[in-house]
């Protein structure tokens, strides 16, 4: 009787017991999803929730394109290319989420480098190499694809709607630390931290390569919103469609360390000034000033990339998801399946005594 004491207590077996996820941006509510699937219960803790529209809660300002990174490793690649099978069923599956498939046109000033974005061929549909003629003279070469875009503003109230129909739970609290959560949630043994820019500031984790970066881009009203642009170089250039908000979004711009919520007419006249060089047939020299609108939102930024970990802290394991700057929505869904997988192997480890 004695040797099997140890497990006669009526603890809550360990998958029953909720994942606790620290922030609620695109990281944080596509883990959700992906662990509630799966069958984990889970709550949120976030000081924004999906819906809001502070600056400091990027995920609703985002221009939200899949794009093939360049410079990224094979397991960064391949994270990219789960979000893209993942993007394209809800695309295929109707509205509702939000994403919407569209035509890209991508621009290189330079002929591209070994680690550049070509290796996206292998994921999109349709992809080829563009002749001379099809593209300005002014660029080395073009390739032309299919893409999946995101439109925010309705994919966040659409993940915060499956996250709570599948029985996950949203709870509005800024935390100073991650010992907060663990005093919050005694019985939780797996912790995830997608907070963003903010694991700079918390007290025990003081990640000083995260910095927020300031985005701002003009919101182009139009019909013809059902092909993408990128200019790839030094004048870095994008036209991303909004089919379901039939607009345009036009930039871009990073500023590290500006975080002021004001519109900055310059440049937003710059923005519109390149992205009719990039697609005039789409954006005109002078749009009319009641099709245009601004967006700003502080991006969450990292010096050296994003950080996905696990680390074993006492009798917890705390999951790291942050730092992905411009990159949120291209890395989510992927990086949200990479968790699900970390959070099984230590349910594993638990289990199989």
């Amino acid at each position: 009787m004695g040797e099997c004491s140890q497990f006669d207590n009526n603890e809550v077996p360990f998958s029953q017991r909720p994942i606790v996820i620290l922030g609620a941006g695109i990281i944080g509510s596509a883990t959700a999803r992906q662990l509630l699937l799966n069958g984990f219960p889970v709550v949120l803790v976030a000081e924004y929730l999906p819906g809001d529209q502070n600056i400091y809660y990027a995920s609703a300002w985002a221009g939200a394109a899949w794009h093939a990174a360049g410079g990224i490793t094979p397991d960064q690649r391949y994270l990219q290319a789960v979000t893209h099978r993942i993007l394209l069923k809800m695309a295929q599956d109707g509205p509702e989420a939000g994403v919407s498939i569209v035509n890209a046109r991508e621009y290189l000033e330079q002929k591209p480098a070994p680690d550049s974005a070509i290796w996206g061929k292998t994921v999109v549909s349709k992809f080829r190499e563009m002749s001379p003629g099809e593209y300005p003279p002014d660029f080395n070469c073009a390739w032309a694809y299919e893409t999946l875009v995101t439109d925010p503003t309705r994919h966040m109230p659409y993940l915060r709607k499956e996250v709570e129909s599948l029985g996950g739970r949203f709870i509005r609290h800024r935390v100073e630390a991650l010992q907060e959560l663990y005093e919050m949630f005694p019985e939780s043994r797996v912790f995830i931290n997608a907070s963003g820019w903010g694991s700079k500031t918390l007290t025990d984790v003081q990640d000083d390569k995260c910095f927020p970066e300031r985005g701002q881009n003009v919101f182009l009203a139009t019909d013809q919103c059902n092909t993408l642009y990128f200019r790839n170089g030094k004048e870095y250039t994008y036209v991303i469609p909004r089919p379901l908000s039939e607009g345009v979004v036009l930039g871009g711009v990073k500023q590290q360390g500006n975080l002021s919520p004001e519109v900055d007419m310059d440049i937003a006249r710059d923005e519109i000034a390149r992205a009719h060089r990039l697609a005039p047939e789409i954006v005109p020299e002078h749009p009319a000033a009641d099709k245009v609108s601004h967006i700003i939102g502080i991006r969450p930024s990292r010096k050296g990339g994003f950080r996905l970990d696990s680390e074993q802290k006492d009798n917890r394991v705390v999951l790291s998801a942050y730092g992905f700057g411009g990159g949120g929505y291209a890395f989510s869904y992927g990086v949200a399946d990479a968790l699900v997988k970390m959070v099984e192997t230590a349910e594993r480890e638990n289990v199989i005594l």
